[in-house]
């Protein structure tokens, strides 16, 4: 197929729309009070701001956050940190709860409806495409690239997704791919996992990403709306679908991961548990970190409170601090 040629990046007519309901339940105390995105990574950042700013740094400037799940320390963190992108510069940020907008009794039913009872407000800034984007994961990602390859492959979605083992292949859904990359059928947490064609040993799951020109979303959310057996989910529901009846093709992490020199690596994390999420934390206190946040060329922003600087006042045995890096094993 010919590469379409566009004058200005894609990302400049898209919008990200993230969601950020999740209740998080396997993180146990760190979610009695807040949602998943909400919760503090890295001492500092919240998780949301992973994917905030991942589509900011990748030039897009429409962005909208459902939430649902005790969201009150989510939309602060949103309003205090986020509300810098301003109208006049053709920019947008909408902060979109649950709010019973289609029936007395309907809140968000799943993945798919979060955007589906959105459509309206997503239409009247008319982008050309939409990036869906999971809250809750931790990496860098330039979505342009995901954006050019969903122009030139001509998909009705592009489905991000990251390289696993198979041994860990289990725990996620798993996309079975030709050897162009168009998904044969997707897998939810299977037993036998496929591998990646001419790379055994692998496999490629889901990121919770999706590319899609904005009709053909809106048409895909208006079909499912009328299935009376959906689950108004898209892994459970508007991927298989689109695999099995249209074109769904597969973006590899790897070809649009953000590394600094000093990441070797590509980095992606799904911090939905206590272990996961205390790992990913200590990723971070390497002298040479998986994960750079100290890479000024694609910043992770966040809300930062205005506050008095640390000082250390005691010299006495016992009361002083110190930094040391320690294997996983001495902890």
């Amino acid at each position: 197929m010919e590469k379409v040629s566009y004058s200005t990046p894609l990302s400049r007519s898209t919008m990200a729309y993230v969601l950020a309901g999740g209740r998080g339940t396997r993180l146990l105390e760190l979610t009695d009070w807040r949602a998943k995105p909400a919760v503090y990574f890295g001492g500092k950042s919240r998780i949301v701001d992973f994917a905030l700013s991942n589509a900011l740094n990748s030039g897009i400037r429409r962005i909208a956050v459902a939430t649902q799940y005790k969201a009150h320390s989510l939309i602060r963190h949103l309003q205090r940190g986020w509300n810098f992108l301003q109208p006049v510069r053709n920019e947008s940020f909408d902060i979109l709860p649950a709010s019973q907008r289609l029936g007395d009794s309907q809140w968000y039913a799943g993945t798919a409806d979060a955007v589906f009872q959105n459509l309206d407000i997503i239409s009247g800034y008319a982008p050309e495409f939409v990036v869906v984007l999971a809250g809750d994961h931790i990496y860098k990602m330039d979505y342009e690239r995901m954006l050019v390859q969903h122009v030139n492959s001509d998909a009705d979605v592009t489905v991000g997704c990251v390289e696993v083992p198979v041994k860990d292949a289990s725990g996620f859904g798993i996309m079975h791919v030709d050897a162009e990359g168009r998904i044969l059928s997707f897998l939810e947490k299977p037993e036998t996992p496929p591998e990646i064609p001419g790379r055994p040993g692998w496999c490629l799951a889901s990121m919770g990403i999706y590319a899609f020109r904005r009709q053909a979303l809106a048409e895909q959310l208006r079909r499912d709306a009328a299935d009376p057996h959906s689950h108004r989910d898209f892994g459970h529901d508007i991927i298989p679908w689109l695999v099995a009846n249209a074109k769904a093709v597969a973006h590899r992490f790897s070809d649009s991961c953000v590394r600094s020199r000093a990441e070797g690596e590509a980095y992606w994390r799904d911090v939905g548990t206590l272990d996961a999420y205390w790992e990913a934390n200590i990723d971070l206190t390497a002298v040479v970190p998986e994960l750079d946040l100290y890479d000024r060329d694609w910043p992770i922003w966040t809300y930062a409170e205005i506050t008095p600087p640390a000082k250390f006042v005691h010299d006495l045995d016992g009361r002083r601090g110190s930094a040391i890096e320690i294997g996983r094993a001495h902890v």
